[in-house]
């Protein structure tokens, strides 16, 4: 393991091992369930049609790499706004996501994250919208393991 000077424990670097079997492939491919397009939360404007009456997924950018299942599991079903609390310029998510909810009725924010700390600022975005928001919308949070397991 490496130790960066920025002392993240989200920035270690590490190996995760897999058997033969966790990583053997179902046969045939498994459609997108993606919905829309940008899915960059910078890109994606308020105004966005398909934002109206939508379940609203927000996720880190690591977490469809992470989670083997993510697009039956999370996407399914959901308009997706991706970001990173990390490295993206965040100032304007939390006003951002506001309108989003604000401007279109949307029906419950589920926001999907790493396990590590950097990441909880999407949930802790996610919360804040909402209030300034004024709705009254149902907030789940999913944690996912850096190992690709789901914790909550």
């Amino acid at each position: 393991m490496t130790n960066l000077a920025c002392g993240c424990p989200g920035s270690q670097v590490r190996t995760i091992e897999r058997t033969a079997n966790e990583t053997a492939a179902p046969t045939g491919s498994i459609a997108s369930e993606l919905r829309q397009w940008p899915t960059q939360l910078h890109l994606v404007p308020p105004s966005a049609p398909y934002l109206q009456n939508a379940h609203l997924l927000i996720a880190a950018d690591c977490v469809p790499f992470a989670y083997a299942d993510f697009h039956r599991d999370f996407i399914k079903g959901r308009v997706l706004v991706n970001a990173c609390p990390k490295l993206d310029d965040t100032s304007p998510y939390v006003d951002k996501l506001a309108a989003i909810i604000a401007q279109n009725n949307i029906q419950s924010v589920t926001v999907t994250i790493m396990e590590v700390p950097c990441c909880r600022g999407m949930a802790m975005f996610a919360q804040k919208a909402i209030q300034q928001s004024g709705k009254d919308v149902p907030l789940e949070v999913a944690v996912i393991g850096i190992d690709g397991t789901r914790r909550s």
